[in-house]
This record gives C-alpha cells, sequence and structure tokens, in this order.
C-alpha cells in the first residue's frame, strides 16, 4: 500500500500521521509542493493526505500549481481514495468539490475546543461530544454539496465534514505534535496578534504532554476510519 501527502512548506508534514501510516503497512511519498509540483500516477495511490499551509486556495495567481493539485484531489476523491485534508487541505477539498473558501469572522490559532455534530448519525465519523484540539487557520468554507458537517466551534461554524464514506476534512490539526507546534510558532509567530481565539506563544506552547497525546489518539481514529474505507 502507498500513502502520498501534499506538502505546501516545509515546517507542515506528517506529524503522529506518519507513525500511523508506518505502521499500518503503507510506503510513504510526498510531493512538496514549495520546491517541485510533481505528482504521482494517481492510482498508484492508496490514501491521500493534504497538508495544512499559510496560502489560500483563492491564490491560484501565486501558486500556479495549486490549479493542478486541485485537480489531483478531485481525481483521487472520484476514484473512491481515502482523502485526508488538514487546514488548507480540508479548504481544497472544500474548493475542488464546489464549496467557497473565504476569511472567518475571526482567526483560531491555539488550543480551543470544538464540539461534535450529528453525533447519533452512525454514517459518519464520529467525533468526542467537546475536545480541546489545535487550530491555526484564519479562512473557512462554505460546504460542497453533499458533505455532512460533523464538528464545530465557537469561532468557526465548519470545523470538520465528510463527503461520503472515504472523504474527511479538518480544519484543525489532530497531527501536531511539541516539535511540529513549535516549528508552526518558529514560522508563523507573526500572526499571533492577540484576539478572543488566539493564544500567545507562551500558551499555545504550554500545553501539556496529556494535550497532545488527545489530539493524536483521535487522529489515529480518523486514520483508522478512512482506512476501512478503501
Amino acid at each position: 500500500m502507498r500513502a502520498h501527502y501534499l506538502q505546501h512548506v516545509s515546517f507542515e508534514g506528517l506529524g503522529s500521521i506518519e507513525s500511523w501510516l508506518v505502521n499500518a503497512g503503507y510506503e510513504i511519498s510526498n510531493t512538496p509542493l514549495y520546491s517541485s509540483a510533481v505528482f504521482p500516477d494517481i492510482e498508484s495511490i492508496d490514501f491521500l493526505v493534504v497538508m495544512g499551509g499559510p496560502m489560500s486556495v483563492n491564490d491560484e495567481a501565486e501558486y500556479p500549481w495549486l490549479a493542478q493539485e486541485k485537480d489531483f484531489i478531485k481525481q483521487a476523491i472520484d476514484l473512491g481514495i481515502p482523502v485526508l485534508g488538514i487546514c488548507l487541505g480540508a479548504q481544497l477539498i472544500a474548493d475542488t468539490m464546489g464549496g467557497k473558501v473565504f476569511p472567518n469572522t475571526v482567526k483560531e490559532i491555539g488550543w480551543f475546543p470544538i464540539t461534535a455534530v450529528n453525533s447519533e448519525a452512525s454514517s459518519t465519523f464520529q467525533f468526542p461530544k467537546e475536545i480541546d484540539v489545535f487550530h491555526w487557520h484564519g479562512e473557512t468554507f462554505s460546504l460542497p454539496e453533499g458533505a455532512v458537517q460533523i464538528a464545530k466551534s465557537q469561532g468557526c461554524e465548519n470545523q470538520a465534514f465528510q463527503l461520503g464514506r472515504n472523504v474527511i476534512g479538518l480544519q484543525f490539526h489532530l497531527e501536531t505534535t511539541p516539535v511540529s507546534a513549535q516549528a508552526l510558532v518558529t514560522n508563523c509567530r507573526d500572526e499571533l496578534v492577540g484576539g478572543e481565539y488566539i493564544q500567545s506563544e507562551a500558551e499555545i506552547l504550554a500545553a501539556v504532554k496529556e494535550s497532545y497525546t488527545s489530539i493524536n489518539s483521535l487522529m489515529t481514529r480518523v486514520l483508522e476510519y478512512l482506512h476501512e474505507a478503501r
């Protein structure tokens, strides 16, 4: 089995996803879009992960490879390949499938709770009723046709959605580790300007080990759910 991930910046890697993929028996490859927009044969992939990044899905003039990336994601979805989108990745899925991506009323950066939506719908992934997760986003999206909302927060209505059995988009970062949180702070600390849903660098990095264990365990559940959709 082969898992492929689309990486938009060097400092946003797979985080906890990598160890799960290795343990599940996947070979891992990636397209580092910040240096090369070379995509593999879509039929050689068994699992696609679309990572986050500071750019917008609407920035095709500045990042021409976005058009190619959207086409690649659409091919994967059409073929029934399990697809997981994280932050920008979720927005790319929404845009690709007909939704709109636009600035949220507030930025969400730091550790804030999400709540489950449609928790009684057995046909969708089941989030905990409420859980604190790690956020770093300023845009949001409308749900594409056929998508089901599965999580929300006070600061952003559409936090997670599912499309069919094999596609999940997450605005938040369940893959975050202490190392990847530090990398985001180091590279994007200019965004830590204060706000109702923006924590300080100290607050972000003060998260205890159990916070990371909690979100990484939930990411494992998401990955297992999508793996079973193959």
